[in-house]
């Protein structure tokens, strides 16, 4: 398909359609130099700088090139909004140093950061330590909406910052997840193109996808299934492949449930991926004529390696291809590759790869 233009962009050409317009129109030639052709030059250089603005407008008004607020118009038009910034949630744990004969309360709002501070978490709801127990775990959520905070692992968020009677302790039970940043352009022009899908409540593929992704944008990607006639299995993963946890699971189940949504014959199962283990061992070699770079290589293949890794997580039902593999190490610098696991295996639409132990090691010279 050519590039669609609403305006001529090409300078020569509008400068070429000036000179010639007006040499028909006065019988005249003009020649390098001469004032009037100069002056024609500068309009031709005006009408280009227009013709960008024009072309810009154009495109704006098309789903498939406008950004920023311009696709937020065209959203509504089709009943889709960009999808605000989310705060990562998390549980944290406060405790004593030894049970006690009352019972201890730990406010709304109490809040809990990272060492050394940047990321503040702050209850959601109030909690009690009941006489003769030593902890309670509450609920919290991020001060700051956005990405951020996600990824925070068991005990990272452990400094109290209002401090509490009794309390000798805080920390974090699990890892930080569900924070999302504003939605992309990219991602929503997505939404607004599969928009025409929920336009039924028959139950199409699309609707269901279309409908998943509008929950979250920290949903990346969605699998939907029927094992047989009237269920409905709903599998995602989000940014990074990462699994769902039971928060988000029942934030898309309760989306899928409403009424005008979900066919009265359907039975919605909305689910994480099954996790499909694989591990990653090979080995690559390095032209001789290239051992300068066996440093530079060699970081880009761990590149090659990681990127391999998320490519293989990121979707539900894509198969383990170790070919894949080769070709992006190939593509880093290596001369040979050669690999012991994984192999080939087909998955299903309900499931994902997960990937364990990852070794790609360098295992010599070769000449060419």
């Amino acid at each position: 398909m050519s590039e669609l233009l609403f305006a001529n962009l090409e300078m020569r050409d509008v400068e070429s359609a000036v000179l010639t317009t007006y040499e028909r129109i006065c019988q005249t030639t003009l020649y390098p130099g001469d004032p009037v052709r100069l002056f024609l030059e500068s309009l031709a250089y005006t009408i280009a700088v227009q013709n960008q603005v024009i072309d810009l407008a154009g495109r704006q008004g098309l789903v498939a090139f406008a950004q920023k607020g311009h696709l937020d118009h065209l959203g509504k038009i089709a009943g889709v909004t960009r999808l605000p910034a989310t705060a990562a949630r998390l549980s944290l744990r406060f405790s004593l140093a030894s049970p006690l004969g009352f019972d201890v309360p730990v406010p709304i709002d109490t809040r809990a950061t990272v060492q050394g501070g940047g990321i503040t978490f702050t209850t959601l709801i109030e909690g009690v330590i009941k006489t003769g127990e030593t902890y309670t775990d509450i609920p919290a959520v991020c001060t700051v909406a956005g990405a951020a905070a996600n990824g925070l692992v068991t005990g990272q968020v452990s400094q109290l910052v209002d401090p509490l009677p009794y309390i000798v302790a805080v920390t974090n039970t699990g890892t930080a997840m569900n924070g999302a940043d504003i939605e992309s352009d990219d991602r929503l022009r997505l939404r607004i193109q599969q928009a025409p899908e929920t336009y039924t409540v028959a139950g199409s593929i699309g609707a269901y996808k279309a409908r998943v992704l509008a929950v979250s944008t920290d949903i990346e990607a969605v699998s939907i299934t029927s094992p047989s006639p009237g269920i409905v299995d709903v599998r995602f993963l989000l940014t990074g492949g990462e699994m769902p946890d039971a928060a988000i699971i029942e934030m898309v189940r309760t989306a899928l449930s409403a009424e005008d949504v979900r066919p009265l014959t359907d039975n919605v199962l909305v689910k994480a991926p099954d996790p499909v283990p694989y591990n990653i061992r090979g080995y690559w070699y390095l032209r001789r004529s290239d051992a300068t770079m066996l440093a530079s290589v060699t970081a880009s293949v761990a590149a090659a390696v990681e990127k391999y890794r998320l490519w293989q997580r990121s979707e539900p039902g894509r198969d383990i291809v170790p070919s894949r593999l080769v070709e992006l190490v190939m593509q880093a610098g290596a001369k040979r590759v050669s690999v012991e696991s994984p192999e080939f295996k087909d998955v299903v639409p309900t499931a994902v790869a997960r990937e364990g132990s990852i070794e790609m090691l360098f295992s010599g010279l070769e000449d060419d």
